[in-house]
């Protein structure tokens, strides 16, 4: 694509809501990169959908663009009507790791279990961020929060490696300080027939960062840059040298067939027996 890539050209007129430093910034970015790159002049052929948090904002409603603001937890089956009802659109979910991999994970497990046709983007900042620093299913074991005020007690659901377990279509993790690597993933996402998930691990300096010693996203970048670790080479390491890695990398990326074309196949074959009787 020859023409300069704004970010305005597919942002609404409004006054981003989020923090200082907040990675939601930069995923939102990445996206639209991608978008744009992919030949995307604008965003008519995507519906958003998202639960509660801050990661949530990404798309509802500064996009440019149709978007369902959802209950929290609850945006992958509103994705998944939309989808069926629209299969000729691209369906992507914003949330948070609070949203996807705890309110609603058991939507999340199931639509990577049946290769719904859709992309998620969870932002893992850690923490719930928006609604005062509680411990989250991927806070660190032994972090601080309002509601472990002793440290987390909990060892972090490892999302992305669940989900492709699950059986997703494709699945990565990068964190915001990777943005090259990050912005190709959405792409290859985007494309991907059947069920893409990317988690993006991400800077919370207000409710996160401050906790464990990082005084502003700067530091938190470092962090990221300093503990990120390729999958390769995670494969070669013992679990217990893992524990406070951050592992990057495609974890999946296959072909399945989808639940839209399993679902439309039952529907022919029903139609064609009811016929015969």
């Amino acid at each position: 694509m020859t023409e300069a890539f704004t970010i305005r050209k597919y942002l609404r007129d409004l006054t981003l809501p989020f923090c200082a430093g907040c990675g939601c910034v930069t995923v939102m970015n990445c996206f639209l990169r991608a978008v744009h790159e992919l030949g995307h002049n604008d965003l008519r052929k995507f519906v958003f959908c998202s639960g509660i948090g801050c990661s949530a904002w990404i798309p509802s409603p500064y996009f440019e663009a149709d978007s369902i603001h959802t209950t929290h937890g609850r945006s992958i089956p509103v994705a998944l009507g939309v989808k069926l009802m629209r299969p000729d659109l691209n369906v992507v979910v914003f949330g948070g790791d609070g949203d996807l991999a705890g309110i609603g994970l058991s939507h999340l497990v199931h639509a990577a279990r049946r290769n719904l046709d859709i992309m998620v983007v969870m932002v893992n900042n850690m923490i719930y961020g928006m609604t005062g620093g509680q411990v989250a299913p991927t806070t660190p074991l032994g972090v601080k929060t309002t509601t472990t005020p002793y440290g987390s007690f909990d060892p972090p659901l490892d999302t992305v490696r669940l989900v492709a377990t699950a059986g997703a279509s494709y699945a990565a993790r990068w964190t915001t300080m990777h943005f090259g690597q990050l912005k190709e993933a959405m792409k290859v996402a985007v494309t991907t027939s059947g069920f893409s998930f990317i988690e993006a691990v991400s800077p919370c300096p207000t409710a996160f960062g401050k906790r464990i010693g990082l005084k502003d996203a700067a530091e938190t970048l470092r962090w990221f840059k300093e503990n990120s670790l390729p999958l390769r080479q995670a494969g070669k390491k013992k679990k217990k040298e893992l524990t406070d890695k951050i592992v990057i990398g495609e974890f999946a990326r296959r072909e399945r067939p989808t639940f839209g074309e399993h679902l439309h196949q039952t529907l022919t074959e029903a139609e064609k027996t009811a016929e015969k009787n």
